[in-house]
């Protein structure tokens, strides 16, 4: 009997234990789990991600800012030293931020006919984002990057910067091509998103030619016949015309403009805006100076501080100096609460937590337009303006992007006063100093734009600046691109050789391919 009970018993058990497991992995699958990833949502990512630079990186190295405090760790490009912690925030905030992310959207997007423009939108910002890259350091994965989820490469091996070049113009003139409004827009896209597709692809075409038009210059010290065609060809395809063709990134009280939050936190009474940047925008009686340029009765407290933006109490930091060296500077100004007498961000403007972000611009392409004409690239194409014409709306397309910062009359600079400032006679348009007049104009109007403003500085040559005399270590000349970061040397040092071997060594003053002496 009660073996008999017993194997009822094992029996009903079994039987429970069965009727239990039906619809067991239903039961117990999350419903909140994520199972598919929309590739627009890691474009919006990979926009607002793009590395926007710092204050002491390029900004220093062509002297329109600088960090006066020498502590060891602060002692970068502003002291000619090469300093890992400066070298490695374009590298480290591209490769696993938005250079990971964009390799995602194009697996995801690139057999899906209803995301084409997406895809070729990530295209095109993949390049944007691999030429500053480029541009920075040289030679950098490029082919292999952010495929160590896709493809297992943990390794990447590092692309020639010139083959770089040239892979990411067909990329830019594929996609750019291949954008069809016909297959809809891209709600996601944090630049043009809003628009109609129409418009938002009208725009994306733009800032692809306008892009073409960017590598087509870089050239023009190396193969002048190669930038002319390739700047003739991204001026049929239609370039960037107006500021509200700008892509550009808003930011708020939570989502805080990046390149700012540097000199914005800890010790702001370390930073300074140098002086060869105030000078030029001070003796042109710029009115962007006002916008960008403060004064502060307590260099520490600028953020509970109203800035003196009165043109002529305005005083750049000199260049070359540390807080000891700099007391014993003969025109020394004297300190000024806990820092010194000089110049600072205007941080209730241009270096406001809530500024914008400029990547590609109508001022910047029409400055180059301006160097095109006036080197003859542009004679016989329908609609080009001359050189004048384009350097004078260049300038204008810069002081109007000022509407966009807080704290800025929404009328902007006044037409009178523009007028007034490309009349004055340091500013005025003359062939003789065309050249210089042009790349002048674009380092003022690249100020938020770091990576720019150093490589057209590389390239032109202009401003004519003194070098930092500091110390030697740049044997008398200037930055000319980033070092690797130190870890590439020990992780991924095979690669790593290889490159150095074909670059030269890897310091501050090996040049890019565009670069040439």
């Amino acid at each position: 009997m009660n073996k008999i009970v017993y194997k009822i018993s094992v029996l009903f058990l079994l039987i429970v234990l069965a009727s239990c497991d039906k619809g067991f992995e239903i039961e117990n699958t999350n419903p909140y789990a994520l199972t598919k990833i929309d590739p627009a949502l890691l474009f919006t990512n990979a926009q607002r991600t793009t590395d926007a630079g710092f204050w002491e990186g390029e900004q220093t190295i062509v002297q329109q800012f600088l960090n006066v405090y020498n502590s060891g760790a602060t002692s970068g490009f502003n002291l000619n030293e090469d300093n890992n912690n400066f070298n490695i925030p374009r590298w480290n905030n591209s490769y696993p931020g938005p250079v990971k992310l964009l390799e995602q959207v194009l697996s995801l997007s690139k057999n899906d006919a209803s995301k084409s423009n997406l895809y070729n939108m990530a295209r095109i910002w993949k390049s944007y984002i691999f030429m500053t890259l480029t541009d920075t350091y040289g030679d950098v994965p490029y082919s292999q990057a952010g495929k160590a989820y896709l493809e297992g490469i943990f390794y990447p091996k590092y692309d020639e910067d010139k083959v770089i070049y040239e892979d990411i113009y067909n990329e830019i003139k594929s996609a750019t091509a291949a954008l069809d409004a016909s297959k809809g827009g891209v709600k996601e896209d944090l630049f043009f998103g809003k628009l109609s597709a129409t418009d938002q692809i009208d725009k994306w075409k733009k800032v692809g030619n306008s892009l073409l038009l960017r590598i087509g210059m870089r050239y023009s010290k190396i193969d002048q016949n190669k930038a002319k065609s390739i700047v003739q060809e991204a001026f049929r395809g239609g370039l960037i015309q107006t500021n509200a063709d700008n892509p550009y990134i808003v930011y708020n009280a939570i989502y805080n403009n990046p390149l700012n939050s540097g000199p914005r936190g800890t010790n702001p009474y370390f930073y300074y805006l140098a002086e060869p940047f105030v000078n030029q925008l001070k003796s042109t009686n710029d009115p962007r100076l006002k916008y960008v340029s403060g004064k502060y009765s307590d260099p520490n407290q600028v953020l509970a501080l109203t800035p003196d933006t009165t043109s002529a109490k305005q005083f750049g930091l000199p260049v070359g100096y540390d807080q000891t060296t700099i007391l014993k500077n003969p025109d020394y100004r004297g300190p000024q609460g806990t820092g010194h007498n000089y110049s600072q961000l205007n941080y209730s403007v241009f270096g406001s937590a809530t500024a914008p972000i400029f990547y590609v611009t109508n001022s910047q392409t029409k400055l180059l337009l301006a160097e095109a004409a006036q080197r003859g690239w542009l004679a016989g194409l329908t609609n080009a303006l001359s050189a004048k014409e384009y350097y004078e709306a260049g300038v204008i397309a810069s002081m109007d992007e000022y509407i966009l910062y807080p704290n800025v009359p929404a009328s902007g600079i006044p037409a009178s006063t523009k007028a007034s400032y490309l009349a004055s006679p340091l500013v005025k348009f003359s062939d003789a100093k065309a050249l210089e007049l042009i790349n002048t104009q674009y380092w003022i109007a690249s100020l938020g734009n770091g990576a720019e403003s150093f490589a057209n500085f590389r390239r032109s040559g202009f401003p004519a600046l003194s070098p930092n005399k500091y110390n030697n270590n740049l044997q008398g000349g200037f930055v000319r691109r980033f070092a690797y970061p130190n870890e590439e040397s020990s992780r991924n040092n095979e690669n790593y050789q290889k490159a150095v071997s074909r670059m030269g060594a890897d310091n501050l003053t090996t040049r890019v391919f565009w670069d040439k002496q």
